[in-house]
């Protein structure tokens, strides 16, 4: 396999609404993440993932784009952009920019002309169907975001498709014209000195509405190799898909080299443990380690040479990790690190969500009040109407919903944890006071450093990148695997509970201690007991 420079780094997902506003009107901007470039190559990354930052009328915070090559007003010019692009490449790191070619927003102007009649020339760059036999919608096709996905327009007397809210109107990808737009947008960005594109529900575009299929479209992966050969496949850049769906099987087919698609993929079956099967992301069930064990071993070793794995535990559409899975009270640092060491010695590019090297938490709101969201609001609403106690959707809310990830970035103890002067546009966590970037600096045990020195790790050892990945036989709460390059062995092992643990690996003899979120050194393996949360990585070598 041919290496490339986006399997050796860790990217770092910047979500600029809340990330640091430098100008006082509440919300986070590029000028701001710019002043933060310093924090963040100290932290050691390679790439920035940016969420988007074009034009739009914010319906659902800047993931319905009214135009692709404008940037939004509330986060700074073209030109904050290119100074953003230039201050990063000076100190190594790449801009990654979040593609979102799924959908547009309505106020897009190929949705405004669209809307003018059947016969306007961009009619076709959207998907329209007129009404069912009984004047209703065309099918039984539904929003990610409640409700049915097609809007009628009176005007034609016809219905548009939207798999996500009524303001994002779905392209229609059949038309040979979007996909040239799409690529010409692309390449504007490209000859800006981006990095890459992580590509936004990418898995949809190949949907047959008519036929009810949205996910993984028998035109899928021609559209993605026709995109690689007219925008980034003859330069080295990291492109990711968003792949809600996706099996190691279906992975390979985007990220297999020869294939000539994509760098990788996120996906999200370890992220769909918690919630009942066959149901939604809100109907919680508890975390069985043993599954989110099996889940993660087969794609470290399923891919093979046939693609590249993300490794990533939080984003913008996911709750904070130690809320969901970890302790974020008494062992909150403890299993912030555990989580870190967990994920970072697996094989595949690492993505840190911002605040997630300071152990940010939750949010737990009181009321639907405190919910900007459109995911959760739009839900709550409709589970109130089928009979759901406020109470227990809330609940889902506090542990699932999308404002746990975009509280602001927690940067000291003044007022609005430095994220701004003015107000912010959501509420910043109150525990900011206890959790933010200036003590965790000022702290060389703090989770920060933890996620440094993983960082450094990856630069130093070729093995954490290309190493063969073995998941060992153990308790159910206990967590061990091997990764193994060229004659080199490294045991990494964590407590996947609030409890001590005795785990016995007898056939391994600790040659040295890599990194452990406990003082002092791994000795004996024999019979180990782990504190709660405590995880390690040791080099060993094996008895035969």
């Amino acid at each position: 396999m041919e290496k490339h420079w986006w399997q050796e780094v860790v990217v770092y997902q910047v979500y600029p609404r809340s990330f640091k506003d430098s100008d006082g009107d509440g919300i986070g901007d590029i000028p701001g993440i710019i002043e933060k470039l310093p924090y963040l190559e100290k932290l050691g990354i390679g790439a920035i993932w940016l969420s988007p930052v074009y034009q739009s009328p914010n319906d659902d915070n800047g993931y319905d784009i009214s135009d692709y090559q404008e940037i939004m007003a509330e986060f700074g010019t073209m030109a904050d952009m290119d100074r953003l692009i230039a201050a990063a490449q000076q100190r190594g790191i790449k801009i990654v920019m979040d593609l979102v070619v799924n959908h547009t927003s309505d106020e897009h102007r190929w949705f405004i002309e669209a809307q003018k009649g059947r016969d306007n020339d961009y009619r076709d760059f959207y998907i329209w169907a007129d009404p069912a036999a009984d004047g209703g919608v065309p099918n039984g096709l539904g929003s990610a975001f409640s409700g049915s996905a097609w809007e009628f327009d009176e005007a034609s007397n016809q219905y548009y498709l939207h798999l996500f809210s009524k303001k994002q109107p779905d392209l229609n990808w059949e038309n040979e014209n979007v996909r040239q737009a799409v690529y010409d947008m692309m390449n504007f960005w490209i000859e800006k000195g981006i990095g890459g594109f992580r590509m936004d529900v990418i898995d949809l575009i190949g949907k047959q509405p008519q036929k009810e299929l949205t996910g993984n479209g028998p035109k899928l992966h021609d559209y993605l190799q026709e995109m690689n050969r007219a925008t980034f496949g003859q330069q080295d850049l990291l492109t990711v898909g968003e792949t809600w769906g996706a099996t190691p099987e279906i992975a390979k087919l985007y990220s297999d080299p020869a294939r000539h698609e994509l760098s990788m993929v996120f996906q999200f079956e370890h992220m769909m443990l918690d919630q009942e099967p066959g149901k939604e992301k809100w109907d919680l069930i508890p975390l069985q380690v043993g599954a989110l064990k099996q889940a993660l071993a087969r794609w470290q070793t399923e891919l093979g040479t046939e693609g590249w794995n993300s490794l990533f535990w939080e984003n913008h559409d996911l709750p904070r990790i130690i809320s969901r899975w970890g302790n974020d009270k008494e062992y909150r640092e403890a299993s912030a690190k555990f989580f870190a060491i967990l994920l970072h010695m697996m094989k595949g590019t690492p993505y840190i969500y911002q605040g997630e090297e300071l152990g940010m938490t939750n949010y737990v709101a009181e009321d639907i009040s405190e919910v900007a969201d459109i995911e959760s609001v739009n839900m709550y609403h409709e589970r109130l109407a089928q009979g759901y106690s406020k109470e227990a959707i809330l609940a889902s809310i506090n542990k699932k919903g999308r404002d746990n990830a975009r509280t602001p970035m927690q940067w000291d103890d003044s007022a609005h944890a430095g994220f701004t002067t003015g107000t912010p546009w959501l509420a910043v966590n109150p525990n900011y006071r206890d959790i933010h970037a200036a003590k965790a600096l000022a702290d060389p045990d703090s989770i920060f450093y933890t996620y440094q020195k993983l960082v450094q790790l990856r630069k130093k050892h070729p093995l954490m990148i290309w190493g063969e990945f073995e998941l060992l036989p153990t308790e159910e709460k206990i967590f061990a695997y091997l990764r193994r390059y060229e004659g080199e062995t490294w045991l990494i092992v964590g407590n996947f509970s609030d409890d001590e643990q005795t785990v016995m690996l007898p056939q391994f003899t600790v040659m040295a201690t890599i990194i452990r979120n406990y003082p002092g050194d791994v000795d004996d393996l024999a019979q180990a007991r782990l504190a709660p949360w405590e995880a390690f990585a040791v080099k060993v070598s094996e008895k035969r």
